[in-house]
């Protein structure tokens, strides 16, 4: 018989830890038997555990932007599928719960006697289809950026679609890496339903619900008292995205962050319509975004989960370029806009806890695709990766070098990785020293990579703070901006490239802005 007890103190504590050891598992699981470089050198995927009703319990410690829109997607998966035993729901669709085409879900429900709950992992793959290898191009709107998946299941009753998965595997240029990438997800999704499964049943039901609503209502009660710490107003800044319109082109994000005693309300009215450019960001994007900057406010103790959201409150205006209606594209909504509302957010916060809220970090996630075909390996390839830059500087001190900042917690792929997967060589790889903005604390510096290409390539780079500097506050200077260059020859933040064999891209990653007048 299952025991039948409350959730004291001391046990909610260790059945929380027990939950983000099993997302943590579930990351080591898919780190290990994914195929791309990716997601097993640079792990840019995440992984979480949800209630019987769809709301966010436990994540590991992986990618914010994922993890903060990944309720959506598990939202999406119960509402049009209603998954079952033994079935598994996956989905990409920005605008079914999803974030950018190459983001893929796989939604596993998680029963015994009935629903316990839900696991999901999430994992950026390497190609999806769409205009350019590594679907990152610049696009005007999304049918060109890949194939979207609505939800639906992939696994049913423990048997896979192999049908629905041809179709898919077809439209993308590394179908066999794709496939393998898949499986480890959905590996790792058994692997996190075995363990919360064994959880209840060493708990009880009574009790593996009542901690998780316990988890919840804790993490409102400390996000409730972190905004309740804010002095009441209404706090407004900007900032803008490079468009690709023209080199003085300008798309603007503008914020009213009104603190109502211990709910908080970010209002973007007066932001740009949406736009003929991949720069759109979907509404859970934008709450991710919202939602990381309060985050930074907790104790790294909280626990973030659903209550973390509860106190918050997005109001965008539909068919803005941070609530992007289809068909918007959108891939680099995700990765370069969710970064910028976390600038513009902060900057709104910095008038109201001056001491707290630091200057701009590079602003950018630096997305390089590339790909083509390897006669070496009679294979075709492509290929994606981030790049770390400056982090800004903060009242505690100065910025970290060479660091993915904000929505972006990836990690570097190896030169080596690098070079024994792909037909490329790295020229060199090295912080960008002086990068960094100035001031009482300096902002880190960014880095600067250089690729040089063993075969013909197409690809894209879809960057920021190429033209705009990443800001300074209280008197600290910008960081320096970032640059993008192929054979020497400089290009804009946002461009597409078709490289020979000999030729050398290289990118050089912005600085963070420093804090504080430097009184030396």
């Amino acid at each position: 018989m299952k025991k039948t007890r409350t959730a004291d103190p001391i046990m909610q504590a260790l059945f929380r830890h027990r939950l983000e050891a099993i997302a943590e598992e579930m990351g080591e699981a898919l780190g290990r038997s994914a195929t791309s470089p990716n997601i097993k050198e640079r792990r840019d995927f995440s992984c979480a555990i949800f209630g019987p009703r769809g709301e966010l319990v436990a994540q590991a410690a992986h990618i914010p932007v994922h993890l903060g829109s990944m309720p959506m997607s598990v939202a999406a998966a119960i509402e049009k599928r209603e998954p079952e035993p033994g079935d598994v729901v996956v989905l990409n669709d920005p605008f079914a719960g999803g974030t950018h085409l190459p983001d893929v879900t796989l939604v596993t429900p998680v029963d015994a006697e009935d629903r316990i709950g839900f696991v999901a992992t999430r994992a950026h793959h390497m190609d999806i289809g769409g205009m350019s290898p590594g679907s990152m191009p610049l696009a005007v709107e999304t049918y060109q950026e890949g194939i979207a998946i609505p939800p639906v299941r992939i696994i049913r009753r423990g048997e896979w679609d192999e049908d629905l998965l041809a179709v898919i595997a077809r439209n993308v240029r590394v179908p066999e890496q794709f496939r393998a990438d898949l499986r480890a997800q959905a590996a790792a999704n058994t692997i996190g339903a075995s363990r919360l499964r064994l959880l209840d049943e060493r708990e009880g039901r009574s009790y593996t619900e009542a901690a998780m609503a316990a988890l919840i209502d804790y993490s409102e009660r400390a996000m409730r008292a972190a905004i309740a710490a804010i002095p009441d107003g209404a706090y407004r800044a900007e900032d803008v995205l490079e468009s690709m319109a023209g080199p003085d082109e300008r798309i603007h994000i503008r914020v009213a962050m009104r603190i109502e005693g211990d709910e908080a309300v970010a209002d973007f009215s007066g932001t740009d319509p949406q736009v003929a450019e991949p720069v759109n960001a979907v509404l859970p994007i934008t709450m991710s975004a919202v939602l990381y900057c309060f985050l930074c406010l907790l104790d790294d103790e909280v626990p973030v989960n659903a209550g973390c959201f509860r106190p918050l409150r997005i109001d965008a205006d539909e068919g803005s370029v941070v609530n992007a209606l289809a068909p918007a594209a959108v891939s680099a909504g995700n990765v370069e806009t969710s970064q910028r509302i976390v600038d513009v957010v902060f900057r709104a916060l910095a008038h109201a806890v001056p001491d707290v809220v630091p200057a701009a970090g590079q602003g950018t996630m630096n997305n390089v695709t590339f790909g083509g075909y390897d006669p070496g390996r009679d294979v075709s390839f492509a290929y994606y990766e981030t790049l770390g830059g400056g982090m800004g500087a903060s009242p505690l001190g100065d910025g970290l070098s060479g660091v993915h900042v904000a929505m972006s917690n990836t990690l570097n792929t190896p030169v080596e990785a690098l070079e024994s997967e792909l037909p490329i060589e790295i020229r060199h790889y090295r912080l960008r020293k002086g990068s960094g903005g100035a001031g009482r604390r300096r902002g880190g510096d960014g880095l600067e990579r250089g690729y040089r290409f063993l075969v013909p390539v197409r690809g894209s780079v879809v960057s920021e703070r190429r033209a705009v500097a990443p800001w300074g506050l209280q008197g600290g200077s910008a960081g320096k901006p970032g640059r993008n260059m192929l054979n020497g020859v400089e290009f804009p933040a946002k461009a597409e490239f078709s490289a020979q064999a000999g030729d050398v891209l290289t990118i050089e990653t912005p600085g963070g802005g420093g804090f504080g007048k430097d009184e030396a």
